[in-house]
């Protein structure tokens, strides 16, 4: 909140053509003794004390320390705070930093989402080992829209497609298990799928992508990789993107945190 007054204490500034208005910002205040620093320092000069604090006994403590030495002080938020009580009819947390929690939440989640685009389908393997989170399964078992929701929660997701004729990127067995999640799905739903996948494409639905045997065969391929890396196979047959998800986020949070 130390750019809300200092935003503030600027703009009142701009409206004196008399003097030269300096700025001292002190962040972060957490205890008592910086709150008697701030004030013997004030006490040098003339100045006027701006301030966020909402913290109730850090703010009496420098309302005392003002107080006793005839120090302007202005309180930039605390009016703004009664005033939505008043209306609300509820009572603030009076928590320091919950804006900048949220700051902090915001853009973990855009760069959880920007890295899941990156690392979408295989792209780049060498992201795997930054992933919080990596998909293995064959085309059309939600990989990246379930990657995609993770990134909302702030989960950092790469996908990995498995084909028999491409061999697995040798980085998936340099990684830890712990963070490897297995989709598979039931061969007639995939068939389905794939069939109205190539439809929308305006491509015939005997292509071999959605050939029931050539189906069988990628899945006996994906199941073998997932054994061999030891990781946990979610079924997502008739499972939405955010049921798939949950499982996962369970099964994450229940395990080791990666780094």
């Amino acid at each position: 909140m130390g750019e809300t007054a200092e935003f503030v204490a600027r703009a009142a500034g701009s409206q004196f053509n008399s003097g030269r208005v300096e700025l001292r910002r002190v962040p972060y205040v957490g205890d008592k003794q910086q709150i008697c620093d701030i004030v013997e320092e004030a006490r040098g000069f003339k100045a006027v004390i701006a301030y966020t604090i909402v913290i109730p006994e850090l703010k009496e403590e420098l309302l005392r320390l003002t107080e006793t030495y005839k120090i302007p002080t202005v309180d930039i938020l605390g009016p703004m705070v009664e005033a939505v009580a008043e209306v609300t009819g509820t009572e603030p947390k009076l928590e320091a930093g919950l804006l900048r929690k949220l700051d902090e939440q915001y853009f973990r989640k855009v760069e959880a989402i920007e890295f899941a685009v990156k690392y979408d389908d295989g792209k780049d393997p060498r992201g795997l080992d930054y992933a919080d989170v990596v998909l293995v399964g064959v085309s059309r078992t939600s990989k990246t829209p379930v990657s995609m929701y993770l990134a909302h929660k702030r989960i950092k997701a790469a996908n990995i497609p498995l084909v028999p004729e491409v061999a697995a990127p040798e980085e998936l067995f340099d990684i830890t298990s712990k963070k490897i999640f297995g989709l598979t799905i039931s061969p007639q739903l995939l068939n389905e799928i794939r069939q109205e996948r190539l439809k929308t494409l305006g491509l015939t639905a005997n292509a071999d992508y959605a050939n029931l045997e050539r189906i069988l065969k990628e899945l006996d391929y994906a199941e073998r990789i997932m054994k061999r890396i030891g990781c946990p196979i979610i079924d997502v047959t008739n499972k939405a993107v955010e049921e798939t998800a949950s499982t996962i986020l369970e099964l994450y949070y229940k395990g080791e945190r990666y780094v």
